[in-house]
């Protein structure tokens, strides 16, 4: 059912290592750019926790994410903890993404799809953005990659013991970064119904999605006594696919033009659309592998949202490469005049897009500027207070930024308690600390769910209630993306015990 083309766009030798690197390249260029984000600020934290620290932490809360957490540790030990370090595994996880789309679409279609659909992943700007983030994303779109690479293999009858045990190696792997990515195995499930490839192949691929699930079994055992912050949920609507479509394409990208957004979307539809007009230019494979990896896991996960808001675009990075075999197989299909113009038309798109993601300000939280305000405007004796959930891990975070500054607002650290947050002090303590400040910063995160809006505004409210009495005042504020600071220093002399 494959195609074989004439002429390769690229040597094989040369497409199985070029576009990895070039993925890998994006993934580290300018990675230190973007501020250290809630979730990202989270993994460094539980990378510097010992490993009991650790371990006290999965059996509480996050178990989802231990695997990627143990991971986090590891390189920690082995390096240091910063942005830099936490944030290049993701890069090498979308490399090796990206190697694995241009061996799948060799086993789909043949050289030429393989190399574009590798091209495709490498650029597309949702890649690079999760290749600089310190999350498990980029590992889940790993893992979801080679499943499907080792599914197709059995599907052709290669080596039939090899390839359904290395699928379900690979289905354990990826439940086990994120267990929202096995609902890539009702995509499978309809590729087999697809394309029938006989009742002993599918008896094997059942049994080995058996044992890859069975694998994962003790972690969403453990997961369903937990509770795990998914944040806000977008509304599922009739306009969720395109929402979805566009949101694969340029992730959050509110400074990037509506014009060369249109142009992109509009690039991709046509490429998408491609293959319906021109049927016998794309492998049939593709449509039957490619179709129900982009649209089953997004429906699933929308219908899960009826019971939980659990529908978050980043959960679905995994159906990427989906929509990159996709796009490459489209644009094989147009004739070269139309493959020309395709270029053309999201090659500007594409370079403003990288551009956007690479901006300090382009994550939810402006950390970077919070501590730049701190080194320009600090005095020996500074103290601070962090208002909002995860808002005190900036300070674990940015270690050298407030080595010096007391948190007059800390109980116990999340290390201490075994949590995600730190824990805050009762009022009458902050209170009678604030009596002998002078200088205090008040960080308040403000990009927050609007579930936890009106907790964290009246904990805010509180604090500052406690800096009034105590006789601070505001003297500067600055606003930055999802943080305010405030100094606060002391106008009248309160009297101290």
């Amino acid at each position: 059912m494959t195609l074989t083309y004439r002429v390769p766009l690229l040597p094989k030798g040369a497409a199985g290592w070029a576009m990895p690197v070039l993925a890998f390249a994006l993934g580290v260029w300018g990675n230190t750019g973007p501020s250290a984000w809630t979730d990202e600020i989270v993994t460094m934290d539980v990378a510097r926790r010992s490993w009991s620290e650790l371990f006290a932490l999965l059996g509480r809360v996050d178990a989802v994410h231990g695997l990627h957490y143990a991971l986090m540790h590891l390189v920690g030990r082995a390096t240091s903890v910063t942005e830099f370090t936490m944030r290049v595994p993701s890069a090498a996880a979308v490399a090796a993404a990206v190697a694995g789309t241009v061996w799948l679409g060799r086993s789909l279609g043949g050289p030429r799809l393989g190399t574009c659909a590798g091209l495709a992943l490498a650029v597309a700007p949702t890649a690079s953005r999760y290749a600089q983030e310190a999350r498990s994303f980029a590992f889940v779109m790993a893992a979801a990659v080679l499943a499907t690479g080792a599914l197709a293999k059995a599907l052709s009858g290669d080596d039939r013991r090899r390839w359904p045990i290395a699928y379900a190696v690979l289905v354990a792997l990826l439940g086990w970064f994120n267990a929202v990515g096995l609902l890539l195995l009702a995509a499978h499930a309809i590729t087999l119904a697809w394309i029938r490839p006989g009742r002993r192949t599918t008896l094997r691929l059942a049994i080995a999605q058996a044992a890859g699930v069975a694998a994962v079994t003790p972690l969403l055992l453990l997961a369903r006594t937990q509770s795990s912050a998914v944040g806000e949920s977008p509304p599922v609507s009739f306009g969720t696919p395109l929402a979805l479509l566009s949101w694969l394409l340029f992730p959050g990208q509110d400074t990037l033009l509506s014009s060369f957004k249109l142009l992109l979307l509009g690039a991709v539809l046509v490429a998408l659309g491609a293959p319906a007009v021109r049927r016998r230019t794309t492998p049939p494979l593709v449509r039957a592998v490619g179709v129900p990896w982009l649209v089953v896991p997004p429906v699933l996960l929308a219908l899960a949202t009826l019971a939980q808001p659990v529908f978050a675009y980043r959960y679905l990075v995994f159906c990427l490469p989906a929509l990159a075999l996709l796009v490459a197989a489209g644009v094989l299909a147009l004739p070269w005049p139309a493959r020309v113009a395709f270029v053309l038309a999201v090659a500007a798109p594409l370079a403003f897009c990288h551009r956007a993601i690479r901006l300090e300000q382009s994550r939810s939280w402006d950390t970077k500027a919070v501590v730049r305000i701190l080194r320009v405007h600090d005095a020996p004796g500074d103290a601070v207070v962090f208002s909002g959930p995860r808002c005190g891990l900036i300070a674990t975070a940015h270690q050298e930024a407030f080595a010096r500054r007391t948190d007059l607002g800390l109980s116990h650290t999340a290390a201490e308690t075994g949590e995600l947050d730190n824990q805050p002090t009762d009022p009458a303590t902050l209170a009678h600390r604030l009596e002998h400040a002078s200088r205090v910063w008040h960080v308040m995160c403000t990009h927050l769910s609007s579930g936890a809006r009106p907790a964290a505004e009246r904990a805010a409210a509180t604090q500052e209630q406690a800096m009034r009495t105590a006789g601070l005042r505001p003297s500067r504020h600055f606003e930055f993306r999802g943080i305010e600071i405030t100094l606060e220093t002391r106008t009248t002399r309160t009297t101290g015990h």
